[in-house]
């Protein structure tokens, strides 16, 4: 079997910029895990925790643009689908369904478009960082810019744990 910590086949990136009201991140594409954990779903709050990532809980997601200036996210559908947008009102829409992960480099607005009744998702932050919420608001603009400069990146991949794609695909674009 193909250890895909070796490759970031896997992994799609999509990258995201500021569209003045969302930042998203200046450097740090979002990773899209597609079915990943398929076969185990419910097993992902503990599978993000034994990676490093932790402060999880399992909920849904907001239905009104949002981001973390302060920290990465880690989510992972655990059942039923939602159907997200991605990087503020122009953004992507992207379908996410059980055994998928998505993570978002901090700054990076995601909002709720739609989810099935047994829509349930965990998400994690690298460390157990306290995470903040920002709606974009002007008067929030200079200090979240500096906050997302500041966010580190991972010594792990909440998936795969040390040596995962994450951390050989962050590594060198956070410049």
């Amino acid at each position: 079997m193909r250890d895909p910590r070796n490759d970031n086949n896997d992994v799609e990136c999509m990258y995201f910029q500021d569209d003045g009201m969302i930042p998203n991140h200046p450097h740090l594409p979002v990773l899209l895990y597609k079915g990943v954990w398929h076969t185990e779903p419910a097993g992902a709050e503990s599978r993000f925790n034994q990676n490093g990532w932790a402060n999880s809980w399992v909920n849904g997601v907001f239905d009104v643009h949002h981001y973390h200036s302060n920290a990465h996210e880690a989510l992972a559908v655990i059942s039923g689908f939602v159907k997200l947008i991605i990087g503020g009102e122009k953004g992507q829409k992207i379908v996410l369904e059980s055994g998928d992960v998505v993570v978002l480099p901090a700054g990076t607005g995601h909002k709720r478009l739609k989810a099935s009744p047994d829509f349930r998702i965990t998400r994690a932050y690298p460390g157990g960082t306290s995470y903040n919420t920002r709606t974009g608001e002007p008067e929030e603009r200079p200090q979240v810019l500096q906050e997302i400069r500041e966010v580190s990146i991972p010594d792990t991949d909440p998936v795969y744990g040390r040596g995962g794609p994450l951390t050989k695909l962050w590594l060198n674009r956070n410049t």
